[in-house]
């Protein structure tokens, strides 16, 4: 299985309401967390693969390459009922790590 499927179904496991980061996925996917990002960034469907729920290890909330950019990522996130505060997710509560 290559890199990008297997991204896409870690993706698909990260519950509601939580957040993964590019470095925990790195480490299950035993890439640098920057690999991480640039295979977000093809993503072919942000609804079926939720990248959006991908952050930075200090709450961060990173790019987004869908159209709507940022804005849209927050959006995303604040409809799933994560917090983000000063333009940062408390990890203590939103973080998931497979």
């Amino acid at each position: 299985m290559n890199e990008i499927k297997k991204l896409q179904k870690l993706l698909k496991l990260i519950p509601k309401g939580k957040v993964t980061t590019y470095s925990i996925l790195a480490k299950k996917l035993r890439i640098h967390p920057r690999g991480v990002g640039k295979l977000l960034s093809k993503n072919p469907d942000t609804n079926k693969y939720p990248c959006y729920k991908v952050v930075y290890s200090d709450g961060r909330i990173g790019g987004f390459s869908s159209p709507g950019g940022i804005k849209e990522k927050i959006e995303r996130l604040k409809k799933d009922g994560i917090e983000i505060k000063n333009k940062r997710i408390d990890l203590k509560r939103f973080l998931f790590s497979f």
